[in-house]
């Protein structure tokens, strides 16, 4: 179509839309520009009011006609563009819509377009909405996704669909129930949208063959590598809550949860002693959602001669956490014991780690043949992490290290992720050797994780890393008496925020310019040791006299 024929079609067109013309004619006028140009969006909602209209006026075998010959020429759209936006938003409105739609031939629509093009995501989309409108058997998509993966092991596009049917096909049997979690009346069955992605132990174990299979075929592919990364996720844990904190002193209840969740519409109910309270639940950081906080009424637990029993109770997941405040005790919590399984990798079957040991022989020979392939490094770690993170931690360091040499780029991904590994490992030190007490110094650690899981620490050592900053989630920290955290380059203390039992902290050697930057710690109401040598805000005129005033709960302060 010529550029003057052009402008007289879309003249045309945009009178009849304004005069809310509806007619076959328009039909043909909208096609004419949409055949050479099928990412005009305005024209496509054009031409669905007009589809919209006839409706209307036609029976239905004048409509599945019309709808037949708009589904035609929408394949002579997609011959001009394959990946047009709006063609394949517009066939998906037509086939729901269709009177009596063929689904099969829109299945075999999508198997030409993506035997052309296998990461099509626009033909992905509206083959996954055929699916679901026609009911295909999962067993029988899984297949397809055979057929692609074995014909191109480099379809990123058909791993990830095939992520989303196994736990469909094959899920894991489900666990016996919480002793902390109440009984439902009933529940909904599971749809995909809802479905654990668990995956039962037999045809995991078929995966990992076949994943090992395209990645020593092409060991520099991505696909497969995100695949296998998949498969060697952990399983969510059950949402549950981890850990109750009675403080009697303060007055206050802490509660931790096994994932995060919003303090402020999380549902929850507090009985003191057999009794609802009227509480305000609030999270520990205006920045920070999760972990939610009450102060009780003023002298309600505060006798240590009296005993208490708490329950807090989750009411939207239908669980609950007791907890009992003895007589003569100060604090108390009840809390779940934390295992490496638990908490930071899959349960491994005896099976399943036998399969997972000769997996990382096998990558670990891959290795040796590609020394310098960083997703075979990466996927090393992950296994050493799957099997056994505290046994393996020395190789985890060494292959961080050759992954930050060969792939500089990431560098600072990977320091974050030997952060978060290094922290993970620390804490089931902490949990084996049952203390309060969490010391990492020397890690080179880049960031802080799983702050949910110190809810209970007294003292933390986190002296001689890399960190930048305090974020909002150190807040959770509510027991949290000494902070030592010299030799870093600390900007920010953000996090450090309304800790209540906070009395010592260390920040010698860290990059505090302002004293702005301390403001956090005028919240901190027993805070009295300060150290701040080597900061910059030493060098700042009347610093003490400021100090004072801004913190003077401070006597012993060291600049």
């Amino acid at each position: 179509m010529n550029v003057c024929v052009c402008v007289c079609v879309c003249v045309c067109v945009c009178a009849r839309t304004k005069e809310g013309v509806w007619d076959e004619e328009a039909l043909q006028l909208t096609q004419q520009l949409l055949s050479s140009n099928p990412d005009f969006a305005t024209l496509w909602n054009y031409r669905r009011e007009i589809l919209m209209h006839l409706e209307t006026v036609k029976d239905e075998d004048e409509v599945q006609s019309i709808y037949g010959s708009e589904l035609a020429f929408l394949e002579s759209c997609l011959k001009v563009n394959p990946k047009s936006y709006g063609s394949w938003h517009h066939r998906g409105w037509v086939s729901a819509r269709l009177p009596r739609p063929d689904w099969a031939r829109e299945l075999s629509l999508c198997d030409r377009c993506l035997s052309l093009d296998d990461r099509n995501f626009h033909c992905w989309d509206y083959r996954r909405m055929v699916v679901k409108m026609s009911g295909v058997p999962v067993d029988q998509e899984l297949e397809f996704t055979d057929r692609l993966i074995g014909s191109n092991f480099s379809n990123y596009s058909s791993w990830h669909y095939r992520s989303t049917l196994l736990p469909l096909l094959h899920p894991e049997s489900p666990e016996p129930p919480s002793p902390c979690r109440e009984p439902r009346q009933s529940s909904p069955p599971p749809s995909p949208q809802t479905h654990s992605h668990r995956v039962c132990e037999e045809q995991l174990l078929k995966e990992y063959e076949l994943v090992q299979n395209a990645f020593f075929t092409d060991p520099n592919d991505q696909s497969a590598w995100f695949y296998y990364r998949w498969l060697l996720g952990r399983a969510e844990r059950e949402e549950m809550i981890s850990c109750v904190y009675v403080s009697r002193d303060e007055e206050r209840v802490a509660v931790a949860f096994s994932r995060p969740v919003n303090a402020q519409s999380v549902g929850l109910l507090l009985v003191l002693d057999g009794q609802p309270q009227r509480v305000e639940w609030r999270s520990v950081h205006p920045r920070f959602k999760h972990s939610p906080i009450c102060d009780l009424p003023p002298g309600t637990i505060n006798d240590v001669t009296n005993e208490h029993n708490l329950t807090v109770h989750w009411t939207e997941k239908h669980t609950h956490r007791d907890c009992a405040l003895y007589t003569g005790r100060s604090e108390s919590w009840c809390r779940d014991s934390a295992t490496d399984q638990e908490l930071f990798r899959s349960e491994l079957s005896v099976e399943k780690t036998s399969v997972l040991q000769s997996e990382l022989q096998s990558v670990n020979q891959l290795q040796e043949l590609e020394p310098l392939n960083k997703w075979c490094l990466l996927t090393i770690i992950l296994l050493m992490r799957a099997l056994d993170p505290l046994g393996y931690e020395k190789e985890t360091l060494a292959h961080f290290q050759t992954l930050k040499a060969v792939d500089s780029m990431r560098s600072a991904y990977y320091s974050d992720l030997c952060s978060k590994f290094m922290i993970e490992n620390t804490i089931l030190k902490m949990e084996y050797a049952e203390v309060r007490v969490f010391s990492i110094s020397d890690k080179n650690l880049t960031t802080l994780c799983h702050l949910d899981q110190l809810l209970l620490v007294t003292h933390i050592n986190l002296s001689s890393n890399q960190l930048q900053r305090l974020p909002p989630q150190f807040a959770m920290l509510q027991c949290l008496e000494v902070l030592e955290a010299a030799n870093n380059a600390i900007e920010n203390l953000e996090g450090v925020y309304h800790l209540p039992k906070l009395e010592e902290v260390v920040l010698k050697n860290n990059k505090i310019s302002t004293l702005s930057d301390l403001q956090p710690l005028a919240s901190c109401p027993k805070l009295k040791r300060l150290d701040l040598r080597g900061n910059p805000v030493t060098q700042t005129a009347n610093i003490e006299s400021e100090l004072a005033e801004l913190l003077p709960s401070v006597t012993d302060l060291l600049l």
